[in-house]
């Protein structure tokens, strides 16, 4: 088994922005936004390391949280947190996509 420390430290460091966005500015939004995001990618993280076939949810959590933080990104033009959290899921969203494009032509050969 190996594990996908990409993926967990991605992870935790979502989990640890809603932390943050808690301790920093008392958001509850972002705190419960932060943990369940992190929870879901955690969970992805932890299925892509049992089955490196199994990346749907980490996939599909990394684009809606990726669109989400763009358009946060677009419409209010800070870095901090909306763009790097719009990097970092674009970034993921790329490397688990082109992982699963390698595994789409690798069945149909």
């Amino acid at each position: 088994m190996t594990v996908d420390y990409i993926q967990f430290g991605y992870a935790a460091t979502v989990a640890a922005g809603g932390i943050f966005g808690y301790a920093k500015a008392a958001s509850i939004p972002s705190l419960s936004a932060g943990l369940l995001f992190g929870s879901l990618l955690g969970f992805g993280a932890y299925q892509l390391s049992k089955n490196p076939n199994n990346l749907a949810l980490s996939l599909s959590t990394s684009a809606v949280l990726g669109t989400i933080m763009g358009v946060r990104y677009i419409n209010s033009g800070k870095i901090m947190p909306a763009g790097l959290l719009a990097a970092l899921s674009l970034a993921m969203v790329v490397r688990l996509g082109s992982r699963q494009v390698i595994l789409w032509s690798s069945k149909n050969q």
